[in-house]
C-alpha cells in the first residue's frame, strides 16, 4: 500500500488521466457509444493547443512561488494577428509570417523580463499588464488585417497521420524532449533547483537570472506559436480565438501534478490535464450545459486539486 501510495505520489498525472479516461467513458455512454474514436481524436487537437501554452507556464509555475505568466492569451492573439496579417493567405509568405509570430513571443519575452527583473514588478503585475498592452495592439492592428493563414499551414494545421492530428504528435515529441531536458539538462535542474529554494540554488553557483530569462522567453515563445497555429487551425485570427488560454494555461499545470510552490513540474500531467479539460468541455456540451457552468465546473476543479495539492508530498 505505501509503495503503491508513493507511486501514485512521485506521478501526479495518473489522477487527470483517470479522469480523462473516466470522463471520455461517461461522453461516450450518454451518445450509445457513436464516435468513440472520432472524440479522442478531436480531443488530442485541440488539446494540443494547451499543451503549448501549458509548457511554457508549467516551466514559468516551476520556477518558484510567485511565477505566472499572464500575458499567455494576449501574446497569442498579437501573435496570430500579426503572422496571418503578413502572410496575406499565401505560401510564398509563410516564412515571414512564421518568423513574425516568433518575433513578437521573443519581443513579449523580453519585455517580461524587463519589468520583471529590471524593474522588480510582482512578476504577476508585470505579465498582466503587458498582456494588456498586447491587447491593446491587436485591437488597433485588427481593423484593417484580413488574418487568414496561407494554404499551407492550414493544411499542416489540420494534417493527420490515420485519425491521429500531426500536430499533436509532434508535440508529443516536443514534451518527451522537455521531460528529458528538465531531467538531465543543466537548465532543466536549474530551474527545479530554483524553484525549491533560491537561496540554496544561488549558493551552489546557478545562474538563476539567466535561468529565469530563458524560462519566461521560452513561455512567449510557446505561446506566440500556438497563436499561429491555433489561428491557422481555425482558419483566422480573432480577437477570442484565446480567451481561454489564461485560465486553461493554469488548470493543466495545476491539475497535472506540477507544484504551485515550484521546484516540481509534470511534462505528462500537462498532456493528461489537458485531455481532462477539454474532455470535460465536450461532455457538458453534449449535456447541453451552458458556458456559464462549464466555467464555474472548471474552476471548482482547479480549486479541488490546489486543495488536495497542499497535503500532498512532492517528489
Amino acid at each position: 500500500m505505501n509503495s503503491a501510495r508513493r507511486w501514485l505520489d512521485t506521478n501526479p498525472w495518473i489522477w487527470s488521466l483517470c479522469g480523462a479516461i473516466a470522463v471520455w467513458g461517461l461522453t461516450i455512454a450518454s451518445v450509445g457509444g457513436r464516435g468513440a474514436g472520432a472524440t479522442l481524436s478531436t480531443a488530442l487537437g485541440f488539446a494540443t493547443f494547451y499543451v503549448v501554452v501549458g509548457i511554457g507556464q508549467m516551466l514559468v509555475i516551476s520556477a518558484g512561488p510567485g511565477n505566472i505568466d499572464l500575458s499567455i492569451p494576449s501574446v497569442m492573439t498579437l501573435a496570430g494577428y500579426l503572422a496571418m496579417g503578413v502572410m496575406q493567405a499565401q505560401d510564398a509568405r509563410l516564412a515571414l509570417g512564421c518568423a513574425v509570430a516568433l518575433g513578437v513571443g521573443l519581443a513579449a519575452g523580453v519585455a517580461n523580463l524587463v519589468l520583471i527583473r529590471g524593474l522588480k514588478i510582482p512578476p504577476m503585475i508585470a505579465t498582466l499588464a503587458a498582456g494588456f498592452i498586447m491587447q491593446s495592439m491587436t485591437i488597433a492592428y485588427s481593423r484593417g488585417s484580413t488574418a487568414k493563414p496561407a494554404p499551407l499551414l492550414l493544411a499542416a494545421s489540420l494534417a493527420r497521420v490515420g485519425s491521429v492530428p500531426v500536430i499533436a504528435l509532434i508535440f508529443l515529441a516536443v514534451a518527451a524532449l522537455v521531460a528529458l531536458g528538465l531531467a538531465r539538462s543543466v537548465f532543466g535542474r536549474s530551474v527545479l533547483a530554483i524553484g525549491q529554494n533560491p537561496r540554496a540554488a544561488y549558493l551552489a553557483g546557478i545562474r538563476i537570472g539567466r535561468t529565469m530569462a530563458l524560462v519566461y522567453i521560452l513561455s512567449a515563445l510557446l505561446a506566440a506559436l500556438a497563436g499561429l497555429l491555433l489561428a491557422a487551425y481555425s482558419g483566422g485570427a480573432s480577437l477570442n480565438m484565446s480567451e481561454d488560454f489564461l485560465l486553461m494555461s493554469i488548470a493543466v499545470v495545476v491539475l497535472g501534478g506540477t507544484s504551485i510552490a515550484g521546484g516540481q513540474a509534470s511534462v505528462a500531467g500537462v498532456w493528461t490535464a489537458s485531455l481532462l479539460l477539454y474532455l470535460i468541455v465536450t461532455m457538458l456540451n453534449v449535456f447541453g450545459v451552458g458556458a456559464g457552468l462549464r466555467y464555474i465546473l472548471t474552476g471548482l476543479i482547479i480549486i479541488g486539486v490546489l486543495a488536495v495539492a497542499k497535503g500532498r508530498p512532492t517528489a
